[in-house]
């Protein structure tokens, strides 16, 4: 054997292996891209699932705000509309006292002071509404108020109020209640 042909097997062989490496090279390069590419979408569609997540569970909270926001808005504007209704109550009630009807309502003011308190009572009222009272009920000091009086017996140990103010305000769940009802 010669050297030349020796010379020559060796770089047969080299070549060779420089081909084998590189197409492992070439092997290895192509499964490691597709690796990178496999993991750089796996990351882009994790990435794109957590911020629709994110986004949806944002989205929402901002509509439940919104929501309550409005729900407030509407609340106030009840209470609004309450109000001005409760001053239109007043007013109405100062104008019913110049009616007719408002010495009979007077009179069962009366008769339910006497049966609660006594028969004898002592009433606290409008000035002009001290005329009114006849038997059995003496009129004391006079008071500010849209209509109705304050009733207490002889001996000033129990007292009942019955000014429209008053009846109002203890009533006032009541009406705001039914007048929630006509309005919803």
């Amino acid at each position: 054997m010669s050297i030349d042909k020796f010379v020559s097997e060796i770089q047969n062989r080299k070549k060779n292996d420089l081909a084998e490496l590189d197409k492992k090279l070439g092997d290895k390069k192509s499964e490691t891209d597709a690796q990178k590419n496999s993991t750089v979408k796996e990351l882009k569609e994790n990435y794109a699932n957590e911020a629709k997540t994110k986004a949806e569970r944002e989205g929402a909270r901002i509509i439940e705000a919104g929501k309550l926001e409005a729900k407030k808005i509407l609340f106030d504007a009840i209470n609004k509309n309450l109000d001005s209704t409760f001053d239109v109550i007043k007013k109405e009630l100062e104008g019913y006292s110049k009616k007719s009807e408002y010495t009979q309502v007077m009179q069962k003011l009366v008769d339910y002071s006497k049966k609660v308190l006594a028969k004898e009572i002592v009433v606290r009222c409008r000035e002009e509404d001290k005329s009114f009272f006849k038997d059995g009920v003496q009129v004391g000091s006079t008071i500010q108020t849209l209509g109705g009086f304050i009733a207490e017996n002889k001996e000033g140990t129990k007292e009942l109020d019955l000014t429209f103010e008053e009846l109002l305000r203890n009533n006032e769940d009541e009406i705001k209640n039914s007048i929630l009802e006509k309005i919803l």
